[in-house]
């Protein structure tokens, strides 16, 4: 692997205007393909196996156009205190509303309220809702700004309008995140090279990687269904691990060139020793992706493969634009002094003591505290996790500035918490005698179950085989009694159908949001055992060690379940919510464990074999282990903690964005590399190798036979006969030894 990587490293150099041309083509590719693109898939989802989408996929075949995908939006009208929305000014003027939003070119149709007895039994709330004859991601700001006019003009009448809805879901927040996320990064980079050219190479590389990759998501996302959500993550990750692999490959080549080597010799070397760590590194986040397909939800598949190849892409981009944009600036990447140095001649002895051996000497002489002090710490902050309630939040979950939450608000306050999150009853009474009967038995016995406050009448299909109704309950959708509820309606479900001769299955929003919970909790564990099965046999390659793998593992388990007790501790419990901008705590999203689970345990893995290599290389090069210790973080320490600060910073960005998901996602990320860099790699994996000693490099004699060897510390390479001079590398630097 070093080898031939090494010699890839020397070849991207020689070749750089050709590797160079190679990737701005890709990029001009995939932006025309992506501009000729009809753009994300729509936010749906598709659930095989559950009892809700066997529920809706009987509803589709039974009621053929009756379950159209044409978004949808609710106009709320509340009438001004001591009056209601039946008073005659008042009712003109929600006529007039609904007549104006009828005339939008999108609209299919508008449920006048007072038609559909959309009337609060108080009187002082009414809806209307909206169908379009688009999906949700054709609907234009055009008809979009029409529904506003038409809002606007209701309440210049005196009612208090809001508006809610998938349709008017227009996005994120338009690109905050990344520049706030890219901006940090610079910093960090600045900060760590001391050069803005060498600071800017990542950043470089990274972009394009992204672009690359955004692009080519854009351009295949209506073939393959995928959605907004799918590109923010692999944007999300594409930009964080695209710094970081460039980060360890620049950080290799300054210290290469150090050595006295010439630019080309040290590109091949920093791409066959650092470019090894990147490999396995990324092959790691990959299998974590991958492996989310293990859950069986396709909109998380799609994810984690689209996140995946974003991660194949920043691995490729390190490996041969990286070294190339060196043959191109071969002295850009390094120090101001190591610049004047080589210019002159000029040796600059390394420094013996940095912020990294002064760290692990102090770990070193106290392992044993340190492991207990971190080990209590993080299992502290996962202690929230026994609290942990799932759930999907909706309209609830956004901040109360946004029209779409005060129209949630006020429907639940005019009808009851539950109606914005009703059951759909779907009857299938294909088998019974008498169909009417059967769903009107049916309908009465879910009626009469306590926490139901409300039946709507049942619609037939034509064939008079099949019915749906609603089911409203007195709970809030997320509420943990709403769930209790639709497990009892499942409950009586026998003796129901028995009486009655006809079947039912209970489907609808929140009916799916408590099946898919169900579904992921009981894929946790399998998608667990897979993932760190994969993860473990590739460790075991890398570093040729039992024990090594095994406390990796271990680690991320510990980061992971305290990066899910801060998310439990903000957004569900509301400990510093507000700080984050988060208005309503609830529930946490129903993905959120395995999600986190499988992009956290990547990235762990990533720290993990940037800086354990680095102690495996100088323990196989003759170090005693304490010494590998202190070599591995004099030497990738403060790279390590460059690239978590940048990982850290990138996440923390899109808790700036408005989706809730998003803003969860990248709190969680953000802690968990917080956790698993900081604690983990920097305290919890020193200390116990301190105490493993040599055992901690053990391998059997058999095993050590039967596996590969990939050589990810470079080996062969201070085998392999020196080089002479490149008569390629175009420039004068001196071969003396410079030390930084």
């Amino acid at each position: 692997m070093a080898t031939f990587l090494y010699r890839l490293g020397r070849l991207a150099f020689r070749r750089r205007w050709t590797v160079a041309l190679v990737w701005l083509a890709a990029l001009a590719a995939v932006f025309f393909a992506s501009s000729q693109a009809s753009g994300p898939a729509d936010e749906r989802f598709s659930m095989p196996g559950i009892e809700a989408q066997k529920a809706y996929d009987l509803a589709q075949e039974r009621f053929p156009g009756a379950t159209a995908d044409g978004a949808t939006a609710q106009v709320v009208f509340v009438a001004p205190d001591g009056q209601k929305v039946t008073a005659s000014a008042n009712r003109a003027a929600i006529e007039k509303a609904v007549r104006e939003l009828a005339d939008g070119p999108q609209v299919d149709n508008v449920d006048d309220p007072f038609l559909k007895k959309a009337v609060s039994r108080d009187g002082s709330t009414a809806y209307a809702t909206v169908s379009y004859k688009v999906k949700v991601a054709d609907v234009t700001d055009a008809s979009r700004e029409d529904l506003h006019e038409a809002v606007d003009q209701a309440r210049d009448a005196g009612l208090t309008v809001e508006a809610g809805g998938e349709a008017l879901d227009s996005g994120g927040a338009g690109g905050l995140a990344e520049i706030i996320g890219v901006a940090v990064a610079a910093v960090v980079l600045l900060i760590t090279f001391g050069s803005l050219i060498a600071a800017g190479l990542p950043l470089l590389t990274a972009l394009i990687g992204v672009a690359v990759s955004l692009f080519s998501i854009t351009a295949v996302a209506d073939i393959f269904g995928l959605s907004d959500t799918a590109a923010t993550l692999a944007m999300m990750l594409g930009l964080a691990v695209g710094i970081d692999y460039a980060l360890f490959v620049v950080s290799r080549y300054r210290e290469e060139r150090a050595k006295g080597h010439t630019p080309q010799e040290a590109s091949g070397l920093a791409v066959g020793t650092a470019g090894s760590a990147v490999v396995f590194a990324g092959l790691t986040v990959v299998i974590a992706l991958v492996g989310l397909s293990v859950v069986g939800i396709p909109m998380l598949t799609k994810m984690g493969l689209a996140a995946a190849g974003a991660v194949v892409v920043a691995v490729l981009v390190a490996l041969t634009l990286v070294p190339a944009l060196f043959g191109i600036w071969p002295n850009a990447a390094l120090s101001r002094a190591s610049r004047k140095a080589t210019s002159k001649g000029e040796r600059i002895e390394e420094t013996a003591q940095n912020g990294g051996t002064r760290w692990s000497g102090f770990v070193l002489r106290r392992p044993v505290p340190v492991l207990l002090l971190s080990v209590v710490g993080l299992g502290a902050i996962a202690v929230p996790v026994a609290n942990l309630q799932l759930g999907m939040p909706g309209d609830e979950a956004k901040p109360t500035s946004t029209s779409e939450r005060r129209a949630y608000d006020a429907l639940a306050e005019g009808f009851g918490p539950g109606f914005n999150g009703p059951l759909t009853i779907v009857v299938d009474a294909k088998g019974a005698s008498d169909a009417a009967g059967a769903v009107q038995t049916i309908s009465e016995e879910i009626a009469a179950t306590k926490g139901i406050v409300a039946v709507s009448p049942a619609q037939f299909n034509d064939a008079h085989d099949t019915a749906i109704f609603k089911a409203v309950p007195s709970t809030a959708p997320t509420d943990e009694k709403t769930k209790d509820l639709v497990k009892a309606v499942r409950a009586e479900r026998p003796g129901i159908e028995s009486e009655s001769g006809a079947t039912f299955q209970v489907t609808g929003t929140t009916a799916v949001n408590i099946d898919i919970a169900d579904k992921v909790q009981a894929a946790l564990f399998p998608y667990l055992a897979v993932v760190m099965g994969l993860a473990f046999v590739l460790l075991l390659v890398v570093f040729r060690s039992v024990l090594v793998p095994i406390k990796a593992a271990l680690g991320f388990l510990l980061s992971v379940m305290a990066a899910l007790g801060a998310v439990v501790l903000v957004f569900q419990e509301g400990h510093g919510a507000e700080l984050l901008g988060v208005d309503q705590t609830g529930p946490i999203m129903t993905l959120m464990p395995i999600f986190l689970v499988g992009i956290v345990f990547g990235l762990a893995m990533d720290y993990e074999v940037f800086l354990v290599s680095r102690m495996r290389e100088a323990y196989v090069h003759g170090d005693r282990p304490a010494q590998a210790i202190t070599t591995g973080f004099r030497h990738s320490a403060r790279v390590v903690v460059a690239a978590a600060l940048i990982m850290i910073a990138v996440f923390a960005s899109f808790i700036t964005e408005t989706d809730s998901m998003i803003k969860m996602i990248g709190f969680g990320l953000a802690a968990a590399v917080l956790f698993d860099a900081f604690v983990v790699r920097m305290a919890i994996v020193p200390a116990v190798l301190a105490l493993l000693g040599d055992k901690a490099w053990w391998l059997p004699g058999w095993l050590d036979r039967l596996l590969p060897r990939v050589d990810i510390e470079g080996e062969a390479l201070t085998r392999r006969p020196a080089r002479g001079s490149d008569t390629d590398d175009h420039t004068t630097d001196s071969p003396a030894e410079v030390r930084v």
